[in-house]
């Protein structure tokens, strides 16, 4: 079961970047969920997180296989990272993109964190037959 930061909690910022590559090919499933955790940030800025695959760690697709929406404030958002229709993908890392406006000083600063763990199977069939009885 895979459980792992792509993004090391409380990770200062102040610039566009990727994290590590993380090797997801031993996973039982290919769902995972991610959370973007942000603990400390000045006013008057955006951060952007997206979730990018590779078939060998090295060469990353052009598009983001998800993307968090654009966060402006501390606080905890998850995401649902379904791989079952990226089969090639055996590599993911986080990618961001920080944006300041306005009046002081004009670097970004974000403090945050983004953690990756694998949904197990029998608890997504759970979850897909409770939705559909409620739908």
């Amino acid at each position: 079961m895979i459980d792992t930061e792509l993004v090391a909690a409380k990770t200062v910022v102040s610039a566009k970047g990727d994290g590590p590559a993380v090797d997801v090919s031993g996973a039982a499933g290919r769902v995972f969920l991610v959370t973007l955790d942000i603990t400390e940030i000045i006013e008057q800025e955006s951060l952007d997180v997206s979730i990018y695959g590779s078939v060998d760690g090295a060469a990353w697709g052009a598009k983001a296989i998800v993307a968090f929406p654009q966060k402006f404030y501390r606080g905890e958002a998850p995401l649902l990272l379904d791989l079952t229709a990226h089969p090639e993908v055996k590599f993911v890392r986080a990618h961001w993109d920080v944006a300041r406006w306005g009046r002081g000083v004009e670097t970004p600063m974000f403090e945050f964190g983004v953690r990756l763990k694998e949904i197990p199977a029998d608890l997504l069939r759970a979850a897909t037959a409770e939705a559909k009885a409620l739908a």
